[in-house]
């Protein structure tokens, strides 16, 4: 069973908006903190946002700040991801991750979703 399923991707528009969900499913207790990473093609997968479930703090990439914002609802199991002011840059595939730290290095996420593919046309 998919731990962390995402949605809500698709193809806008620059200036345009979507916003990402995940679910999150039977995630051990230790989980503290969930997140959204992104890759295009040819480049490294980039850190998006994180958010600590338990007191909400956040961390945003300086390349969306102001246009992004990471959200939870612990009630629902559920991490948002609402993107504004959509560039070309931005397209990628969008992963929703899951782990026991808020950090940058995705190697600290042991919980990945399958993807959810963004797409900015200028």
């Amino acid at each position: 069973q998919d731990q962390l399923v995402e949605s809500g991707g698709g193809s806008v528009q620059a200036g345009g908006s979507l916003k990402l969900s995940c679910v999150a499913s039977q995630l051990p207790y230790s989980t503290d903190c969930m997140g959204w990473f992104r890759q295009a093609p040819g480049k490294e997968r980039e850190g998006v946002a994180r958010v600590h479930l338990g007191s909400g703090t956040t961390y945003t990439h300086d390349s969306v700040k102001g246009r992004f914002t990471i959200s939870r609802d612990n009630a629902k199991n559920t991490v948002y991801l609402q993107m504004n002011s959509l560039k070309p840059e931005d397209s990628a595939m969008y992963y929703c991750v899951a782990g026991p730290y808020c950090t940058r290095d995705p190697k600290a996420f042991n919980f990945w979703g399958q993807g959810t593919q963004v797409t900015v046309s200028s």
